[in-house]
């Protein structure tokens, strides 16, 4: 299974060439980029970097904070709260190609001090216990069956009081998902929890859940427009369909009749260990 779920994210070639390629192809130089150029490509989640930002509004950080992201991907939630909060952020992903280039991304905007990527297993991370003064996780417990697993270890290195902030698509009472969609082309390494499941799971291993937000509407009006985009001024040179090739324009078009038919839900919880 996880090299099912690895395989799926693995893009073919040289991934930090083609998306330099493309940031030059849309006007930009790698000598002075700013993480908001890059956040088309890696912050590839409901909401884009709004949603980071406010994830992170309701996560104490301050500028001596470590923070874990529990998926990080290319890295872009990860730089993002790293230049907005002067923290340091350690990623863990179980790409290995999403971390090694996470780390060239994060020399392009020289935050390499700030961030660090590591490839690592969200339900069985090497850290020791009460290490992270906070930690998050976007869109990433879709493909984790174990997440009992996964939230039992964010509780156990997150200090007390730490902040752990999850924002994840869940399943909605429409129907069954469509495939393929950008985590899974089929249901073979899809595993969504409900709304009810999923505040059960956060409870069950300690954490306090201060805050619930659910974005549906919000996430289907921003993928109604960035569609509606597109389609008047043509692709970005540079979006996530780098990652997963020719089947991305189905993917949205399963994603934004999945949120029009509430088969699909975004949610984001606040939670305290």
């Amino acid at each position: 299974m996880i090299e099912k779920v690895s395989a799926h994210y693995s893009s073919g070639g040289d991934l930090a060439e083609k998306i330099a390629e493309g940031l030059q192809d849309a006007g930009k130089n790698l000598k002075d980029l700013k993480t908001v150029d890059l956040s088309a490509i890696d912050e590839f989640h409901f909401r884009g970097r709004k949603a980071t930002l406010q994830l992170a509004e309701q996560m104490k950080l301050s500028e001596n904070a470590c923070v874990l992201d529990i998926g990080s991907g290319l890295g872009g939630p990860a730089r993002t709260i790293a230049e907005e909060y002067g923290c340091h952020v350690i990623g863990i992903d179980l790409t290995n190609t999403f971390c090694e280039v996470a780390g060239i991304m994060s020399e392009w905007v020289k935050l390499t001090e700030r961030t660090e990527f590591q490839q690592e297993d969200a339900t069985n991370p090497p850290f020791s216990d009460n290490h992270f003064d906070a930690a998050m996780t976007i869109h990433v417990a879709m493909n984790i069956a174990a997440k009992d697993k996964m939230y039992e270890q964010a509780r156990r290195v997150l200090k007390p009081g730490g902040i752990f902030a999850v924002y994840d698509i869940l399943q909605g009472e429409g129907g069954e998902v469509f495939y393929p969609a950008p985590w899974a082309r089929d249901p073979s390494i899809s595993h969504l929890a409900t709304p009810d499941e999923m505040e059960k799971l956060l409870s069950d291993v300690g954490f306090r859940i201060l805050d619930v937000h659910d974005s549906t509407e919000e996430s289907l009006g921003w993928i109604e427009a960035r569609t509606a985009g597109m389609a008047e001024s043509g692709p970005s040179p540079v979006t996530i369909q780098i990652l997963f090739g020719d089947d991305f324009p189905e993917m949205i078009r399963n994603q934004t009749r999945g949120l029009r038919d509430r088969r699909l839900r975004t949610v984001s919880y606040i939670c305290e260990a």
